[in-house]
């Protein structure tokens, strides 16, 4: 799939809890924030209050003071999305 298709898929899906998987395996489980051309941003669970799910990692960049605990996944490098049923 092309970075557009997820893009779009993302972006459709901002305020959502989702699982992504990269292209190396790693998952991701978070509600996507935020959406550019070339990233998607994840608020993983275990940064939420009052959820004790975990995600696959740091991610590759990672933005601790300026986003708040943010997770930028490229979106060149998704290899699945799934949505995820909202965990209370």
């Amino acid at each position: 799939m092309s970075a557009d298709y997820y893009y779009k898929l993302c972006h459709d899906h901002i305020g959502q809890d989702v699982e992504i998987t990269d292209r190396h395996g790693k998952i991701y489980r978070g509600k996507i924030e935020r959406v550019d051309r070339e990233n998607v941003y994840l608020r993983p669970h275990d940064s939420v209050p009052g959820h004790g799910h975990h995600h696959g990692g740091p991610g590759i960049f990672f933005f601790p003071l300026v986003a708040a605990g943010l997770i930028a996944i490229p979106l060149i490098g998704i290899a699945g999305f799934r949505r995820r049923p909202y965990y209370y």
